[in-house]
Order: C-alpha cells, then sequence, then structure tokens
C-alpha cells in the first residue's frame, strides 16, 4: 500500500477514527524497526561483548559492584568460545562470611545460554581476598562437574576491599585444558629424549 492510498484512506474516515489510524500505523511501523534488532537473522547488530583475557579484566569488570557489599556473592560469568561474557548470574547471596552452594546452580544458566567456559567470582565482606580453604574446595567441584557438562570452568576470581586474587594464579586451580596442554607437552618432551643402553 502506498504513502498515498493511506493518505486517502484515511481522509475517508471521521477525525478521531482517522486520528487513531495514524497512531496505530505509526505504532506498528516503529515495532517493526525495533523488532528488527531482536531477530535471529540480525547477529551483527548484538551489541559489543566485554572479553576476557585475564583476571585483571574480571575484577575491573564486576569488582567495583563486589567489594563493598555486606553479604557474600557468587556470581558465575558465562563466556564464549572467544571469552566474551554472554552474562553473569548470581548463584548464591549468603551471610557475612559463608554462603551455601548447589553445584547444580553454577550450571543452569551456562547451559541454557549455551555458555563455553565459566568464571567463578566471589567477595570476602571482609575486605581481604584471600581465598580459603572452602573457596578451592568449591572450586575443584565445580570444575569436576563443569568436565562432565562439558563447559569449562577457567578460574576463580576472589574480591575483597584490598584488590583481588584468582586462584588459578596462586597455583590453587589449574584448569583441564591447562593440565592437558602440560602432559602433552611433558610428552612430547619423553618422546624426543633416546636413550643409550
Amino acid at each position: 500500500m502506498t504513502r498515498r492510498t493511506d493518505l486517502h484512506q484515511i481522509s475517508l474516515l471521521p477525525p478521531d477514527a482517522a486520528a487513531l489510524a495514524h497512531l496505530v500505523r505509526e505504532n506498528l511501523r516503529l515495532l517493526g524497526e525495533l523488532s528488527l534488532g531482536y531477530e535471529v537473522g540480525r547477529l551483527d547488530a548484538a551489541p559489543d561483548l566485554k572479553t576476557i583475557r585475564n583476571p585483571a579484566d574480571l575484577a575491573g569488570y564486576l569488582g567495583p559492584e563486589l567489594a563493598d557489599l555486606a553479604q557474600e556473592q557468587l556470581r558465575v560469568v558465562l563466556l564464549d568460545t572467544r571469552n566474551r561474557v554472554i552474562g553473569v548470574e548470581l548463584v548464591y547471596q549468603g551471610g557475612i562470611n559463608a554462603t551455601s552452594i548447589r553445584i547444580a546452580d553454577c550450571f543452569r544458566e551456562a547451559v541454557a545460554k549455551g555458555a563455553a567456559a565459566v568464571v567463578l567470582m566471589h567477595n570476602h565482606p571482609s575486605g581481604d581476598p584471600s581465598p580459603s580453604p572452602q573457596d578451592v574446595h568449591l572450586t575443584q567441584e565445580v570444575a569436576r562437574v563443569g568436565e562432565l557438562l562439558g563447559i569449562e570452568l577457567l578460574d576463580h576470581v576472589v574480591i575483597g576491599r584490598q584488590g583481588h586474587v584468582s586462584l588459578r594464579e596462586q597455583g590453587c586451580y589449574t584448569p583441564l585444558a591447562a593440565k592437558s596442554a602440560e602432559g602433552n607437552s611433558a610428552k612430547a618432551g619423553d618422546a624426543g629424549t633416546t636413550s643409550k643402553d
């Protein structure tokens, strides 16, 4: 239908109905434009996603929000195959110094959104970001479940007012892919040596 036909049809309506018809058509046009940005075929219209290269990137991303909380919170950062953030989920909020966590909840949204990897982040309300033995244990348990699901746990970052600590950087956690790479390089080194008996 052309614009001229629209105007001719509107001119045949009573004044209130013509104004209403014009508003409805204009709203439909605007809704059509808005919906284009959300169609699957228009993925190029997606906003730029934050890329995570290291724990400092994560600390800069969520640290200011988590550092001064009065209660401990555990969040799971969902990443795609290029380590771009596709979501951040609040898994649990606890008391002053403890959280009760169901491991399945750490992966619920990761599975739903098709995440390739996750990073755990939580705060210590005391301000000291040093990981506790419970933090290390949780990290190991989440990594085991992630391995079964095919979603890699890359790190666990603890935030406090005094900064952040990466369990991976502290040597308290090594992701499965890093362990495999270390094992493969050790095997390659063994294969290159010969013994003279």
